[in-house]
């Protein structure tokens, strides 16, 4: 596989891990490992992922302070957009919360093009807009009327639209500056800092289940999200961001699919034509 098409395929990792991710991450908390003890067990997997990555390139580790910062910002963003969204989750309609937050790419394509000057094919173009028309599709669902307190739901979900728009362009950034294994590390480590903050969210009256199929089965299960998360920095070293990040938006394609045969649910009509367009946005995106 050449330099130029690499990216294509870390992209697809990307997109087939975390759409069977998604698929399955419901499996540990209907046994009783709530969400916001997931996020540990996901911080806790990414240890290992960025080690085998230091690995890679022999433990030569960017330690500049520029280096620090940016793979701070690209892990601080990722991990503390996270956290923000349990909380909007709380507060608000997920129907509303989920198609917003998923249109994160819009903000990395237009930082992308307005200050690394990236560009595409005519072909490209046509597919990044039906990516993102299918990103909304794939995200949203019908919602009955739910009782929410305030606003702070809307403001939360915008902050983690920003934050993850900001986490993919940073990352763009930082490939074109430092090693993407560095990269990596410092998203493991500060979304291992940020483990405590999941952890005060928990609710203490809720049991955990600490056994193989509530904390054991996490942890199986999030190795694929982190593992994805290192092929996303990869596929950002050798593409562009206005295509890649696109692409591994449709993971939900995946998981839709996997639920229909895991869970014999019939998708909706939008999920239907959301993924007809991803189907079309990933032929010309790979163009």
């Amino acid at each position: 596989m050449t330099i130029k098409n690499s990216w294509f395929f870390y992209a697809l990792v990307t997109t087939i891990f975390w759409g069977v991710w998604g698929a399955i991450i419901e499996i540990p908390e209907k046994n009783g490992f709530p969400a916001t003890m997931g996020y540990i067990a996901w911080a806790i997997t990414m240890i290992p992922c960025a080690f085998v990555a230091l690995r890679l390139i022999r433990w030569k580790l960017d330690t500049s302070l520029s280096a620090i910062a940016l793979g701070s910002i690209v892990g601080l963003a990722g991990a503390g957009g996270q956290l923000l969204l349990f909380q909007a989750l709380r507060e608000g309609p997920a129907y509303i919360i989920f198609p917003i937050v998923s249109l994160y790419p819009v903000l990395t394509i237009v930082l992308s093009m307005a200050i690394l000057k990236e560009n595409a094919t005519t072909k490209q173009y046509i597919g990044i807009v039906t990516a993102l028309i299918a990103i909304f599709l794939l995200s949203y669902s019908d919602g009955e009327t739910t009782s929410m307190v305030g606003y702070a739901w809307l403001l939360l979900s915008t902050c983690v639209f920003v934050l993850w728009g900001l986490q993919a362009f940073v990352m763009k950034f930082s490939n074109e500056r430092m090693k993407a294994e560095s990269i990596f590390f410092y998203m493991m480590t500060a979304a291992v800092a940020l483990s405590p903050v999941a952890f005060a969210m928990t609710d203490p009256a809720t049991a955990i289940n600490y056994g193989f199929s509530g904390g054991g089965m996490a942890l199986l299960i999030h190795f694929l999200n982190s593992i994805g998360a290192l092929t996303l920095v990869y596929a950002l070293r050798y593409g562009k961001a206005i295509i890649v990040v696109p692409m591994t938006g449709l993971s939900p394609v995946i998981t839709i699919i996997l639920s229909l045969l895991i869970y014999a649910v019939w998708p909706q009509t939008t999920l239907l034509v959301g993924i007809a367009f991803a189907v079309v946005a990933i032929y010309l995106i790979s163009e």
